[in-house]
């Protein structure tokens, strides 16, 4: 089977992927979920107009005079709106949110003022419109704030309660099931034998998934068997979930059994090995609504295409109004040799210069088992397959990696 590119790779993978049904959450546990609908506000705010400041509500006309002397005829308080007009040469002390009376048009902060019994008199002249803020001023009935597709922020949760909401539609979050497999793998906290490693590409898919807006089912080690790798492929579709990712057991040996176990339990398959580094032996299916990757064993591979095809999955079927990750321009940092026929993604550091130039620089060694390498990485440096020798300084794509 010839290798796949990368771009119709990622095409297989969200061809068909829909948004998954919306549900009504409580804004509490509304944060960081996707917006199904745009959402109108269902109120004006402030309703009326309010003062900014502590002073006294005045007109203008009258206060534009320093040698005037204003009559205080009441009091207005935030929650308690004065029941008259303000006459000629009157005043009203206000308080910060109070609804500015009938009549006035400014206010006059306290520090600009001096009580004289029920007067006062300033020392600084009124504005119209001064220390006011006018009804919509920050919206209107009617205005669309919050954008479908959009990852709600706590200061979105914030409007969303301004603009009158207690609950929002959001998408159901995708169930992303992880199973690994593997004789050679041990849990963290024991004592490895021989030939065999500590197991932690789970740990970084289902953090990676989770950061992304998915629930994370956990199906554990299974054991290089095909009974072993079916029985967790039943698990995860029993338990609903809408993407199963199994890690390891994907390249071509005897003991590789993901692929055969995948299709005697039926799934459909579309492409397996892609013309990429590292990550070559990754596949893709379908189980009814359920969609497979299946990523390589080595950790650094196994983070990559999970970042490069799991990522922009979850966001597809959370309705993202992002589905795609963002190419940036950067400088090489050192030169890189020619490339072969699959497109490469370097491990790098980014460096940021004082005029704004991003400097990536490819760490030297790209084994795809280094995990203190791939930690320490802040972007991917993209080279098209049978890319040229560039030298230092050259222009590269990257993708920035999750901070």
């Amino acid at each position: 089977m010839a290798l796949m590119p990368v771009a119709d790779a990622l095409a297989a993978v969200l061809a068909g992927a829909e948004p998954l049904p919306e549900e009504m959450v409580a804004l509490d546990a509304a944060y960081h979920r996707t917006l199904a609908h745009d959402v109108a506000a269902k109120r004006t705010q402030p309703p009326q107009a309010m003062s900014a400041m502590d002073g006294y509500a005045v007109r203008s006309s009258d206060a534009a005079d320093l040698s005037v002397r204003l009559k205080v005829i009441g009091e207005v308080a935030a929650g308690r709106p004065f029941d008259r007009e303000l006459g000629p040469r009157e005043a009203a002390r206000i308080f910060t949110g109070g609804v500015i009376p009938a009549g006035a048009d400014a206010v006059v902060i306290q520090e600009d003022t001096r009580i004289d019994g029920d007067h006062i008199t300033i020392t600084e002249a009124a504005v119209a419109g001064r220390h006011i803020r006018p009804a919509g001023v920050d919206f209107r009935e009617g205005d669309v704030l919050l954008r479908h597709g959009s990852r709600l922020t706590d200061r979105a949760l914030s409007l969303a309660a301004s603009m009158n909401y207690p609950e929002l539609a959001v998408r159901r979050r995708p169930k992303v099931a992880v199973l690994a497999t593997g004789d050679e793998l041990v849990m963290p906290g024991t004592s490895p034998g021989p030939g065999q490693i500590v197991y932690s590409n789970g740990y970084a898919l289902r953090a990676l998934a989770h950061a992304e807006g998915a629930e994370t089912i956990d199906l554990g080690v299974a054991a290089d068997t095909v009974a072993a790798t079916t029985e967790g492929i039943r698990r995860a579709h029993a338990a609903g979930a809408d993407i199963l990712i199994t890690t390891g057991g994907a390249s071509v040996g005897d003991h590789d059994l993901v692929k055969p176990s995948l299709e005697a339990e039926g799934v459909t398959m579309a492409f397996w090995k892609i013309a990429m580094r590292p990550g070559k032996p990754m596949m893709h299916g379908r189980l009814g609504a359920m969609r497979v990757i299946g990523l390589p064993g080595n950790p650094v591979s196994s983070y990559v295409c999970a970042y490069l095809f799991l990522v922009p999955l979850i966001r597809a079927l959370l309705g993202s109004s992002a589905i795609h990750h963002v190419r940036e321009s950067a400088l090489l940092g050192r030169d890189l040799a020619a490339n072969d026929q699959r497109e490469d993604y370097l491990r790098a550091l980014l460096e940021e210069r004082d005029d704004g130039t991003l400097i990536a620089t490819p760490v030297t060694k790209q084994d795809s088992s280094l995990l203190g390498n791939l930690t320490a990485a802040q972007a991917l440096v993209i080279r098209p397959p049978f890319a040229p020798a560039a030298s230092k300084g050259a222009p590269c794509d990257i993708l920035r990696l999750p901070e």
